[in-house]
């Protein structure tokens, strides 16, 4: 009984065997019978600066020490004829002498054997770029690329400090700048956090052409939770004439003060206001020094820390490219050692403009500026005075401005807060990485 099913077994594996074989013979002959198609590669359109990209041979750079606009022009086959013309016809929309070491440009060529210039584009940052077009007439105007706002939401507990919590959840940490220095400078002190302390924050961010980062834009909303004590805080414009935003609580108080504590972001203080300060190079004399000094990269941004009218943009042996800020009656400030001014007598900056960079001009052992603080005529130290509150908000505007933030607050009560337990694991984990 046994052999017999044994015997079954192998005649249908043979019988299997030979009708895969004459199978696999027919695949064979198919294959062979049919006609081989060859795959095509569908090209895509680039489009970028408003030109379509597939048009041309296009050559990405950076700006080299030495170049300047005719010599990029002549090294890709353009003779000074034609660059004297391009430059004569474009000069009202774009200053060749702008360009600066290190800043990208692209060069749209002809797609022929000439690999003829047809276009300059240059991008002195991410969203602005010039455009001088010579393929007919001879044309330049200046551009923005398309930005995108995408409003977003978070919410973080503190470990150690704010930035590695928002690292943590890859978050810009920008986002704690903006709320250490811009929101909350006088109301908490970011350097003496707690374990255990948390925050919520609706802020939007930044995309170019859809896709490229671009930064945190701004923040809409807050609620910093201190010592278990909240601190709500509302971005709000007060001034659309001149877009002045201020940041206010739940009962329309400003929490910002009239002036910002530093004029550039991420620096330290290298040196302070005193009237006694000895130099030994000068001998152990006492050399008064009547500003205070933030070191920082050149380059850096200078902040205006008030609203105000720039009264000085000059230059003198000492203090090298400086500006000068009248702010109101009693208070002025000024910006000393610049590598570049960008603000001029008559301007009106507003709190956090940028009115110059970080340089060494003048008589500066390294890069920095002395921050220099008025009042009544006399020069003192910021860190001791008693600085004024930023405006109140008008009655007027306070019944708008109470309207506005219902929805915001609604939005920002309804973000979930991280649980007990997870920040309970958080001071744990600190505890052990620290004692």
């Amino acid at each position: 009984m046994i052999f017999k099913i044994q015997k079954i077994s192998f005649s249908l594996v043979g019988l299997l065997i030979l009708i895969n074989f004459a199978s696999c013979k027919e695949d064979t002959n198919t294959q062979q019978d049919s006609p081989q198609v060859a795959a095509v590669e569908k090209v895509v359109d680039q489009f970028e600066f408003g030109f379509k990209l597939n048009d041309f041979i296009v050559v990405r750079d950076t700006i080299k020490k030495g170049d300047s606009f005719g010599e990029i022009l002549e090294r890709n086959k353009i003779g000074y004829p034609k660059i004297y013309q391009i430059v004569e016809k474009a000069k009202d929309s774009f200053n060749i002498r702008n360009l600066q070491l290190g800043k990208p440009y692209t060069l749209l060529l002809s797609k022929d054997s000439l690999q003829e210039p047809k276009c300059f584009i240059y991008q002195p940052n991410r969203i602005d770029y010039s455009v001088i077009d010579f393929q007919d007439s001879i044309h330049a105007y200046n551009r923005q690329k398309p930005i995108t706002y995408v409003e977003k939401e978070v919410s973080g507990v503190i470990a150690s400090n704010i930035s590695e919590a928002l690292d943590n959840m890859g978050v810009s940490p920008v986002l704690a700048y903006k709320m250490s220095d811009d929101i909350y400078a006088w109301t908490i002190d970011f350097n003496r956090l707690q374990v255990g302390d948390r925050f919520k924050v609706i802020y939007t961010d930044k995309y170019i052409d859809d896709s490229i980062y671009a930064g945190v834009a701004n923040i809409k909303a807050a609620l910093f939770e201190h010592k278990k004590e909240p601190f709500y805080a509302f971005e709000f414009k007060t001034d659309s004439v001149k877009g002045i935003i201020d940041y206010f609580n739940e009962e329309a108080k400003n929490l910002r003060r009239a002036f910002l504590k530093a004029p550039v972001q991420f620096s330290r203080v290298s040196s302070r206001y005193n009237l006694r300060r000895r130099i030994a190079y000068y001998g152990n004399k006492i050399r008064p020094h009547k500003g205070t000094d933030f070191a920082a990269r050149v380059g850096t941004p200078i902040l205006a820390t008030a609203n105000g009218t720039v009264v000085k943009a000059s230059y003198t042996r000492g203090n090298g490219n400086y500006i000068k800020i009248r702010h109101n009656s009693t208070y002025a400030t000024q910006y000393l050692h610049m590598q570049k001014r960008k603000s001029k007598v008559g301007d009106f900056v507003k709190q956090g403009d940028v009115i110059g960079w970080v340089g060494m001009t003048g008589n500066t052992a390294g890069p920095h500026v002395c921050y220099r603080f008025w009042k009544n005529g006399r020069q003192v130290d910021p860190f001791r005075q008693k600085l004024p509150e930023a405006e109140p908000i008008s009655e007027q505007l306070k019944v708008s401005y109470l309207e506005y933030i219902k929805s915001l607050k609604i939005q920002l009560d309804s973000i979930q807060f991280m649980s007990d337990e997870f920040l309970a694991n958080q001071e744990d984990e600190f505890q052990t990485k620290f004692n």
